[in-house]
């Protein structure tokens, strides 16, 4: 099978992970997303995952009800190592070999991050969670996905959510929402379009990295994307 990305930055949010469930970790949608992941890793394709950890603990939210915003930060980018240890059982009991990296020194349960030995993890086929965000507070695991695509020298950012794009609105709440196939990065910076914050899309752009928005429940989807069929919505330099 062709290929049109051979290295690429997977953007997972922490409440992907949740399933159907309102709250922490859904068993059964970890082993199906780790088997969407095995089958493109399988293709040759080089798998980078950056998670967030919003279905445990959101460091906004936390900073809104009183809590030291850094304080609730560094909460925050603890949430996501868990979910990468997570995510990393489920890879691994499919077979997959991988490594969780965290911005965070915790040797016991990961190695620090290091982007030469995170390039050579992924040149030698293993799979690469990045977790604790950048490592900074006040910086979304957003901009930290795009940074590490941008480190990695990643061929495209992967931006897995529940929809199946980019909308004018919110379809899930607004039905005369439109769906957008295709825009620039000036397109969601200027009309503040909601697919990740604006440190993240302004980094992708410096760095002509795409962005792909996609719907990561239906099955197979993450193998097209990889393979160049138009799925989700597409984030680069041109525009409308």
């Amino acid at each position: 099978m062709a290929l049109k990305y051979k290295r690429v930055l997977l953007k997972l949010s922490g409440e992907a992970l949740q399933g159907e469930k309102s709250y922490g970790i859904d068993p059964e949608f970890l082993r199906k997303l780790a088997k969407e992941i095995k089958e493109v890793a399988n293709l040759g394709v080089q798998v980078a995952i950056v998670i967030g950890g919003g279905n445990i603990f959101r460091g906004v939210s936390g900073a809104t009800q009183g809590m030291d915003r850094a304080t609730a930060d560094y909460m925050g980018m603890l949430a996501t190592v868990i979910n990468a240890l997570a995510l990393q059982d489920a890879l691994e009991k499919e077979g997959l070999h991988t490594r969780v990296l965290t911005a965070i020194e915790m040797r016991e349960i990961a190695e620090p991050y290091i982007r030469r030995r995170a390039i050579r993890h992924l040149e030698k086929g293993r799979v690469v969670i990045f977790g604790a965000g950048t490592g900074n507070p006040f910086f979304t695991t957003d901009t930290a996905a795009a940074l590490r695509a941008a480190e990695i020298n990643a061929d495209v950012l992967l931006k897995a959510t529940k929809v199946d794009g980019i909308y004018t609105a919110d379809p899930l709440k607004d039905k005369n929402a439109k769906k957008l196939d295709k825009l620039s990065y000036k397109d969601v910076i200027t009309n503040g379009i909601k697919v990740m914050d604006s440190a993240a899309v302004s980094l992708c752009m410096e760095n002509n990295i795409p962005i792909v928005v996609f719907d990561v429940r239906k099955p197979g989807n993450l193998k097209r994307v990889v393979s160049g069929e138009e799925v989700g919505s597409l984030v680069e330099g041109e525009g409308l």
